[in-house]
């Protein structure tokens, strides 16, 4: 693994991180980054910034991000907040989330696809609402919040929640 700065007098930090070694595991990013994965990985992803699956890479795992770039194989769902692309080379079997989708001629997609806004998860939803996270926790735990299992945690549609709170469900 290895990671670099990048740093331009026109532009903020750039952090990019690549790996490529076999992991297996959990990593999760708080803070916006560029992972780039060429070796192999097991376990789950869950990256703000842009996270690029290379042509080399074998991945194993559920992935939720913001910007993803598959070109190698992928075995699990994604779900990416903005955009997820499959270059040319991508394999990817499992199932897609996400408001863009850009499938280069070429890749392989063996899944379903949903097409939706944008996803918030429960920090976001806490701000979006001014709802204190265990208030919201339990909302969807108790099915009375429109929300969506992402492994362990939530996801949240804006435009569903956006209906919900103009329905004057929110307390």
């Amino acid at each position: 693994m290895a990671l670099r700065d990048r740093r331009d007098n026109k532009e903020p930090e750039e952090r990019i991180i690549e790996i490529s070694a076999q992991m297996q595991g959990t990593l999760s990013f708080k803070d916006p980054v560029n992972l780039k994965i060429d070796g192999n990985f097991t376990g789950t992803l869950d990256t703000k910034g842009t996270l690029t699956i290379g042509s080399q890479a074998t991945v194993e795992a559920h992935i939720h991000g913001e910007n993803i770039v598959i070109a190698g194989k992928v075995k699990g769902d994604c779900i990416a907040k903005k955009m997820l692309v499959l270059m040319p080379t991508a394999v990817l079997t499992g199932n897609i989330s996400t408001p863009k989708l850009n499938i280069v001629e070429g890749a392989i997609f063996q899944g379903r696809c949903q097409m939706l806004e944008e996803f918030l998860d429960i920090e976001e939803v806490s701000k979006y609402l001014e709802i204190d996270q265990p208030t919201i926790l339990e909302l969807a735990n108790a099915g009375k919040i429109p929300a969506s299992r992402n492994g362990d945690s939530w996801i949240f549609e804006r435009n569903r929640i956006d209906q919900w709170a103009a329905s004057g469900k929110v307390k």
